[in-house]
C-alpha cells in the first residue's frame, strides 16, 4: 500500500498548525487509488506534510462527497490529524451536526463531544459485517473512523460493498424479507446482555418507554430490572443520493445462529428461545432459516477489503452502500468513530 506520513501526536489540540500546502493547486495536494476493482473504497493520500484533513476536505466537499457515492468509503491517510479533537473536526467538515449513540447494540465510550470509542467486544471475537444501526427506526447515513493507536497484529475493520453483495443474494430471499422485513426481539438486563440503562442511555423508565413507543416498537418490562423490546425493522432500504437499493439489517447479526453453538444451547436452556439477548425473525414472525442468514454472512466475507490501519488514519463510510467489521486483535488497539446525517426509516 502507499507510504504515508504520520501526524506528530501531541498532549492536547494546540494550535492549528499552518499549511505546508498553501498555494498549491488540489490536485498536487493528495494522490488517490481504488483499493478494489469495483471500483470500491478510495485511499486518498496526502502528498504534502501537515495538510489538514478538515480544512482540505472543507475546500473538496463536493468532489469528496460525489466519491463517497462513487467509492461507498474514503481511506484519507497521512493528514495532519493529530487526536480525537483534529478527527472530530474532521468529521463535522462532512457534516456539522454528529449523533449520539442511542439504542446501543454494543458498548462504548465517549471520549469527546460525539466521539465514541468503536465496540468494546473482547479483543479475541470478530465482530460480523452489518450496516451500522440497520435494527433501529433511524439510523446514521455515515461513519468516520478514527486511527489512534492501531493494534499490535491483526485489528483490521474489513469493509464489504452492498453493490458487490445484493445482486448476489436470491430473488426469493429478498422478496421474501422485503415482504414481510425483519422482527428483533432483545432482552436486556444487568446480566444478559447490556443493561437497558446502558442502552437507552437514561434510567428513567418512562422515557425508554416513550422512546419505544415513538419507535413504534413494543416493550414490556420484566422482573426486576430487565426489559424486552420487539420491533419490526425494514430488509433493504433505498440510498438518499444515488436511488440505489441496498440490503439493510441485522437478521444475520442478531439471529441465534451467530452464537457459538455451545453459548447458544446453554442461553436457550437457562432462559428459552423467546429469552435470548437478541434474536431476529420474519417480520411476519416466522424463524429465519440458518443456511439463509449463513449465505448473508458468507457473502459478506467474499466482498470483503481489508486494510492495515496506519496510525492516523480516518476511514470514511457510507452505512447505506458499506457494511464494517473488526478483526480480533492482540495488542492495545484504539479505534475512534462518529456518525452523522440522521436517516429516519
Amino acid at each position: 500500500m502507499t507510504e504515508s506520513t504520520s501526524a506528530v501526536r501531541t498532549g492536547g489540540p494546540g494550535p492549528r498548525r499552518r499549511s505546508a500546502a498553501r498555494g498549491l493547486p488540489a490536485t498536487d495536494l493528495v494522490r488517490t487509488r481504488p483499493l478494489d476493482d469495483e471500483p470500491f473504497l478510495l485511499e486518498v493520500t496526502a502528498a504534502v506534510q501537515g495538510l489538514e484533513l478538515d480544512r482540505w476536505i472543507a475546500d473538496q466537499h463536493d468532489r469528496v462527497l460525489a466519491d463517497l457515492d462513487r467509492y461507498g468509503a474514503l481511506l484519507f491517510r497521512g493528514f495532519a490529524v493529530d487526536g480525537p479533537g483534529a478527527f472530530s473536526r474532521a468529521a463535522r467538515a462532512f457534516s456539522p451536526d454528529l449523533l449520539d449513540y442511542l439504542e446501543r447494540a454494543a458498548p462504548r465510550t465517549e471520549v469527546a463531544d460525539k466521539v465514541f470509542t468503536s465496540t468494546e467486544f473482547n479483543e479475541d471475537q470478530w465482530i460480523p459485517f452489518h450496516h451500522e444501526m440497520s435494527y433501529s427506526h433511524n439510523w446514521p447515513g455515515r461513519l468516520y473512523f478514527y486511527c489512534d493507536l492501531p493494534a499490535g497484529a491483526r485489528g483490521a475493520t474489513p469493509v464489504a460493498s452492498e453493490r458487490a453483495v445484493l445482486p448476489r443474494i436470491p430473488a426469493e430471499v429478498r422478496e421474501r424479507f422485503k415482504r414481510h422485513g425483519v422482527r428483533y426481539i432483545r432482552n436486556y438486563g444487568p446480566h444478559l446482555d447490556l443493561p437497558w440503562q446502558e442502552v437507552f442511555q437514561t434510567s428513567n423508565r418512562a422515557e425508554v418507554e416513550a422512546y419505544c413507543r415513538s419507535s413504534h416498537a413494543q416493550f414490556a418490562w420484566v422482573g426486576q430490572d430487565g426489559l424486552r423490546t420487539e420491533s419490526v425493522r425494514q430488509a433493504t432500504v433505498r440510498h438518499p443520493r444515488t436511488g440505489e437499493t441496498a440490503w439493510f439489517n441485522h437478521a444475520h447479526l442478531f439471529h441465534v445462529s451467530n452464537l457459538p453453538s455451545d453459548v447458544s444451547a446453554a442461553l436457550v436452556g437457562e432462559f428459552g428461545i423467546d429469552g435470548l439477548p437478541r434474536n431476529a425473525y420474519y417480520g411476519d414472525g416466522a424463524t429465519i432459516e440458518d443456511d439463509v442468514v449463513d449465505l448473508i454472512r458468507g457473502l459478506y466475507q467474499e466482498a470483503a477489503v481489508t486494510f492495515r490501519w496506519e496510525q492516523g488514519d480516518v476511514l470514511v463510510v457510507d452505512n447505506f452502500l458499506t457494511t464494517h467489521a473488526r478483526e480480533p486483535f492482540s495488542g492495545d488497539r484504539r479505534i475512534l468513530v462518529a456518525m452523522s446525517d440522521l436517516s429516519v426509516n
